[in-house]
């Protein structure tokens, strides 16, 4: 049987990175006058939908995904949340 997953995933900047972009929001919302932000960062998020015998499985594909095209490991960390979808029955041929 193959089961369907909804990800949801998180890619952001490490905390050692500097953001220019969060930077640049920080300075225009306080120029509009939100002087109580503190620290702005940028990221990204991306939903896709996956195929998978089991959750691990899918977990593990998820990983390389990210680790291969998403993300740049060396610079953003990624996170994701997996809700499986619908299972279907295997498909004889």
């Amino acid at each position: 049987m193959i089961n369907k997953y909804q990800a949801s995933i998180y890619v952001t900047l490490r905390n050692s990175v500097l953001d220019p972009a969060g930077v640049a929001v920080e300075s225009g919302l306080k120029q509009l006058g939100y002087e109580s932000i503190e620290q702005v960062r940028i990221g990204k998020y991306i939903e896709l939908t996956l195929s998978a015998a089991n959750e691990d499985m899918a977990r593990e594909q998820l990983n390389q995904i990210c680790d291969q095209l998403l993300a740049n490991p060396v610079i953003e960390n990624y996170r994701f949340e997996l809700v499986e979808i619908s299972a279907q029955l295997g498909v004889e041929a």
